[in-house]
């Protein structure tokens, strides 16, 4: 196989090439004056099972577009497949029409993928599982529950644990954390009134003397969260944390968890990891790099992938 890394997330690429021990293919992705991308691979990949890594991740439309013209590179280049490994996918919260007259661009972009000549998708925790079917090529939708639930065992124990919904859309996602650590589970009734801006109105179940675990798929604005925080403190919680996916954390978002009830924030490092985010007392980061590698490694050896959505 080989192993292309675009600009968004060097260090996960650099880890997941330390596991499976497959350096990094050689590649020139530069700009012109305009900002216009240029992509050289620097290396033979005729006839090669090639995995781009590259995470749709701020700034997103300059990382996606380099995603598109590093497949098209590969696809002249005559790689026999190409794969495109999206730890982060992008625009995943555009999944269905809000209103009139307004897009599904998470559909658009699993057709631009498409078009740009890939293969086959790998990615992390969709935002929405029906994601997979607007592609018309296989895509394997790893979960982090696994490493969640080895990194709750290891830093909080087997205690009395609460897993936590944050809305009543994530359920899914936190029964299957609940049911494996064999906790129970609460559930956050919240009414969103705009855009970016959540209010907590109830915690379904009892959360008195717990050890809260908040489960979600992105945290970006970090307003629900936080606010989930503070009403299951409000309720006796002895403790709150949060596990989630994809830590987006725009804007003020990191300023907001440090200066909440959190006691912790664990997000992967599916998105690189900004300087705020490294210096911030409060969130930490878990590697994907390892269950990554593993499904790349099932992929391009023609096993079963199905054994790591477990």
């Amino acid at each position: 196989m080989k192993l292309i890394a675009g600009n968004s997330n060097q260090p996960l690429a650099e880890a997941i090439s330390t596991c499976l021990e497959v350096p990094l293919t050689k590649a020139s992705i530069r700009r012109f004056a305009d900002n216009e991308i240029f992509v050289e691979i620097n290396e033979n990949v005729r006839g090669e099972d090639v995995f781009v890594i590259q995470s749709t991740s701020k700034p997103a439309n300059d990382h996606l577009m380099e995603l598109l013209v590093i497949i098209d590179a590969l696809r002249r280049g005559s790689a026999r497949r190409i794969t495109a490994v999206v730890p982060y996918y992008g625009y995943a919260r555009q999944d269905r029409k809000t209103g009139p007259r307004t897009p599904i661009s998470a559909k658009l972009v699993a057709n631009l993928i498409t078009t740009a000549g890939a293969n086959r998708v790998l990615t992390m925790d969709l935002h929405a599982g029906q994601i997979q079917g607007f592609f018309d090529i296989p895509v394997d939708n790893l979960v982090a529950g696994g490493e969640f639930t080895k990194d709750i065992q290891e830093h909080v124990g087997h205690g009395k644990l609460m897993v936590v919904s944050p809305d009543v859309g994530g359920v899914v996602r936190a029964r299957a954390i609940a049911s494996r650590l064999e906790a129970d589970l609460a559930i956050i009734d919240k009414r969103r009134e705009r855009a970016g801006v959540s209010e907590v109105m109830n915690v379904i179940g009892d959360v008195s003397g717990r050890d809260c675990i908040l489960i979600d798929d992105i945290v970006d604005s970090a307003g629900t969260l936080c606010n989930a925080a503070e009403a299951l403190k409000a309720r006796g919680a002895t403790s709150v944390r949060a596990y989630v996916t994809h830590g987006v954390l725009s804007g003020g978002a990191v300023a907001r968890v440090t200066a909440s009830p959190l006691d912790e924030l664990v997000i992967t490092d599916s998105i690189v990891a900004t300087d705020a985010v490294k210096q911030a007392t409060n969130i930490r980061q878990r590697s994907i790099a390892r269950l990554m590698a593993d499904a790349i490694d099932r992929i391009s050896n023609e096993r079963s992938v199905s054994s790591l959505f477990v």
